[in-house]
């Protein structure tokens, strides 16, 4: 089929919805004849990865705003005003393409985010919608225990989405697709309030055969002290408080024991009191932001994960770690709540803060004193992430979700 993806993040070697972006045009591209719409900044990347592997099916259609766009868009700062003007400019785009090639399916992959539009969905064509994500929150019970900046951040969140959904263009989004893609269960369920009929849960993440094989080479980590290791930006969603918490009654009963923080962000002096406050700092190592080659080295020095994340529709370092023969201990909300099963680590309730780090306390020890439970879990966690996350099984079940719109037009996606 000709397929038109819109990829507005599309970058090859990077994480995030870049990494969603770049995987999902060299899946579909393995079928069917695919045209990208994305951004110019893009481009260099782009091009030097298809210097090594071309992707001969793909044509690339690179579109950005003029420049006087581009004055009041700083990193984060006016993103989204950025996105929503910039799908504007693409629709018209697409819309003249579409004229010339007459596309079987047009799909929209980035932004991973349901509360925006995609006006693609107004081209004449078959829509698929997804994967999107941020229909996930923090429960309630765990408001009071964040940061002011933390409480600040989730009022705002609530805000932007529930005037999102009150887009009439949002709305058409939904009631165009002919399948809506989530990323989690909680946001297929906002999407089906919004009119959309087909909704299937499927994980935006997963990890190529080459990093998988690589990360399979990790022997299983032998003697003290016994070490957790956390990846994440330091954020008040990613629950690292929590975390710590747990980690000081653990190394209460544990001493031989550390725990990584590796990542960067606004929470990290807050934190770092913390973790002095609970007397757990001579233990507890804050890594800073480091690269992904880091990240694997971290994770070959440690004997699991904590990933402690209130609302996340992703992470992909639990993949990480999962392929690298480690049993994460996550609590049941989100993406990581689709990747961890029983077999392959600690899927904890989320109830209240008191409750967590009671439970993520004794997962925590639970891994530290079994030691056969824990190598038996980190290979069920391999096993998991090889049939289940490997981005060519994912492409699989990519291309037969294309079959199943085709067929139900009387088409053919052969």
């Amino acid at each position: 089929m000709r397929v038109l993806i819109s990829a507005y993040a599309c970058e090859p070697g990077k994480g995030s919805e870049p990494a969603v972006g770049w995987n999902w045009v060299q899946q579909i591209s393995r079928w069917h004849e695919v045209w990208v719409l994305t951004r110019k900044n893009n481009r260099p990347h782009i091009a030097g990865a298809l210097a090594a592997t071309p992707l001969t099916t793909v044509h690339w259609v690179y579109y950005d705003l003029p420049g006087w766009a581009h004055v009041w868009k700083k990193g984060q700062r006016g993103v989204h005003a950025y996105y929503y003007l910039w799908q504007l400019g693409a629709y018209f785009l697409a819309r003249k393409l579409h004229r010339q090639v007459h596309f079987d399916l047009v799909h929209h992959v980035t932004f991973v985010n349901y509360w925006m539009p995609s006006l693609l969905a107004l081209l004449p064509a078959p829509f698929i919608w997804g994967p999107v994500g941020g229909g996930e929150s923090a429960p309630r019970a765990f408001r009071h225990a964040l940061s002011l900046r933390g409480k600040i951040h989730e009022v705002v969140r609530d805000l932007a989405r529930n005037l999102g959904q009150l887009n009439p263009c949002l709305k058409m989004t939904a009631r165009r697709s002919r399948v809506g893609i989530a990323t989690t269960e909680e946001t297929a369920q906002r999407m089906r309030k919004l009119g959309c009929q087909n909704v299937q849960v499927f994980s935006q993440v997963g990890l190529q055969t080459a990093d998988i094989a690589r990360l399979a080479q990790f022997p299983v980590r032998q003697g003290l002290p016994f070490r957790f290791v956390s990846v994440g930006n330091l954020l008040h969603w990613k629950g690292f408080e929590f975390a710590l918490r747990a980690f000081a009654r653990f190394q209460s009963y544990y001493p031989a024991s550390q725990y990584w923080i590796v990542g960067a962000g606004p929470e990290r002096k807050r934190l770092e009191r913390l973790a002095g406050q609970l007397g757990v700092s001579h233990n507890v190592e804050f890594c800073g932001a480091v690269s992904r080659e880091q990240v694997w080295e971290k994770l070959a020095e440690s004997d699991a994960l904590l990933h402690p994340s209130l609302h996340d529709s992703g992470g992909w370092v639990c993949l990480e770690a999962m392929a690298a023969g480690h049993p994460v201990i996550c609590f049941d909300l989100g993406g990581p709540a689709l990747q961890v099963t029983p077999e392959t680590g600690f899927k904890l309730a989320a109830i209240s803060p008191e409750q967590v780090v009671e439970d993520l306390t004794v997962a925590m020890l639970h891994l530290a004193q079994n030691s056969r439970i824990r190598e038996r879990m980190g290979e069920a966690a391999r096993s998991r992430v090889e049939e289940q996350f490997n981005w060519t099984r994912k492409g699989e079940v990519m291309h037969r979700l294309y079959q199943e719109v085709a067929a139900s037009l009387g088409g053919s996606a052969c």
